[in-house]
C-alpha cells in the first residue's frame, strides 16, 4: 500500500514536471512577438505571460481536461505504467524539439504519448476513435483558422491605416499588444494547463482516490502554477524562431497574430478540444506575413516546423510505448 502511494505521488510530480516543461517549451508562443517588437524585455514579457497563464482558471472550465483524461483512450485500461509511458513520451519529445529550437506541440506530444502507451497496454481497441479523430482534425484546423483570421485582420488594419503616418500608428498597436498578448496568454493557459489536469485526474481515478471525473481544485491550481513557473523560465531557442525566423513582424502584425490566436484558443477551449497553441500562433504569424506578400514568409523554416508537427504524435507515441514496457516492470 505504501509503495503504491509513493508511485502515484511520483507520477503526479512527473505530470507537473511535464506541465512546467509545457510552459517552458511554449513560452515563446506567448512572448516572442512582444520581445521581437521590443514591447517588453524578455524578463518582463515572461512575467506578463506567466501571470495570465496562471489566472486562466478563473475564465475557463475543465472540458479540455475531461477530453484528455477520458476521451482519447479507454480510462478503464489506464494504470500507473500507462501514465508513466505517456509522460515519458511527451517529455522526451519536448526536450528534443526544444534543443533543436523547433516549436512543436507539447499538447500533441502528450496525445501521442497517451495513445502510444494505451495501445501498448490494450491494443488499438484502447483508442477512443471519436476523440482522437477530433483532436487530429484540429491539428489542421487550428493553424489554418489562425492563419485565415490573422490575414483578414491584417488586411483590415492595413486598409484602415493606409493614409496614416506609420510611426504613430505602430505606437498605438504596440500599446494594443498588451491586450492581445494577455488574451493569448489566457487562452494558452486555459487550454494547455487542462491537459495535465486530465492526466492527474485519470491517475487518481485509476488508483481509487476518486470515483467521478470531476477535476479537484488542488489539481487545477497546481497545474496552472506549474505551467506559469515554466513560462517564467522561457524557452529562448524557440523565441528566436517564432519572433524573428518565420517573417518580419511589426507591432500591428503582432497584434493581429495574437488576437487571431486568442480567438482560436478561446473557441477550442470552450468546445473542450485540446489544440496546439504552437500550431495556432505559427499559423497566425504566417497569415500576417502572407497579408503583405507570399514571399514575406520564410517557407523553408515553416516547412521544418510542419515536419515537426507531422512527426510529433508518432514519435512521442513510440517513445511512450517503449517507456510503458519499462514502467510495467517497476510499478
Amino acid at each position: 500500500m505504501e509503495h503504491a502511494i509513493v508511485v502515484m505521488a511520483l507520477l503526479v510530480v512527473v505530470a507537473l514536471i511535464f506541465d512546467f516543461m509545457n510552459g517552458f517549451h511554449d513560452a515563446a508562443n506567448s512572448i516572442a512577438l512582444m520581445v521581437s517588437t521590443r514591447l517588453l524585455t524578455p524578463q518582463a514579457a515572461v512575467m506578463w505571460a506567466a501571470f495570465f497563464n496562471f489566472i486562466a482558471f478563473l475564465v475557463f472550465g475543465t472540458a479540455v481536461a475531461k477530453m484528455v483524461g477520458k476521451g482519447l483512450i479507454d480510462p478503464d485500461i489506464v494504470n500507473n505504467a500507462v501514465i508513466f509511458g505517456a509522460l515519458c513520451g511527451a517529455i522526451t519529445w519536448n526536450i528534443i524539439t526544444w534543443w533543436l529550437g523547433i516549436p512543436s506541440s507539447s499538447s500533441h506530444a502528450l496525445v501521442g504519448g497517451l495513445v502510444g502507451a494505451g495501445v501498448a497496454k490494450g491494443g488499438t481497441s484502447a483508442i477512443i476513435a471519436g476523440g482522437l479523430i477530433k483532436t487530429s482534425v484540429f491539428i489542421i484546423i487550428s493553424p489554418m483558422f489562425g492563419m485565415l483570421v490573422a490575414m483578414l485582420l491584417m488586411v483590415l488594419v492595413l486598409w484602415i491605416v493606409e493614409k496614416r503616418s506609420p510611426y504613430p500608428t505602430e505606437r498605438v498597436f504596440n500599446k494594443l499588444q498588451f491586450v492581445s498578448s494577455s488574451l493569448y496568454s489566457l487562452g494558452h493557459g486555459g487550454n494547455d494547463a487542462q491537459k495535465t489536469m486530465g492526466i492527474i485526474t485519470v491517475l487518481l481515478v485509476a488508483n481509487g482516490y476518486q470515483t467521478g471525473f470531476e477535476i479537484q481544485f488542488w489539481v487545477i491550481i497546481a497545474c496552472h502554477l506549474a505551467m506559469a513557473i515554466g513560462t517564467l523560465f522561457g524557452g529562448w531557442r524557440i523565441v528566436r524562431t517564432m519572433g524573428m525566423g518565420i517573417t518580419r513582424i511589426r507591432p500591428s502584425g503582432a497584434f493581429c497574430a495574437q488576437t487571431s490566436g486568442a480567438i482560436a484558443l478561446f473557441l477550442a477551449t470552450w468546445l473542450g478540444i485540446p489544440v496546439s497553441t504552437t500550431h495556432t500562433i505559427t499559423g497566425a504569424i504566417v497569415g500576417v506575413g502572407m497579408s503583405r506578400r507570399v514571399s514575406a514568409v520564410r517557407w523553408g523554416l515553416a516547412s521544418r516546423i510542419v515536419w515537426a508537427w507531422v512527426l510529433t504524435i508518432p514519435c512521442s507515441g513510440l517513445i511512450a510505448a517503449t517507456a510503458y514496457y519499462f514502467g510495467r516492470t517497476i510499478m
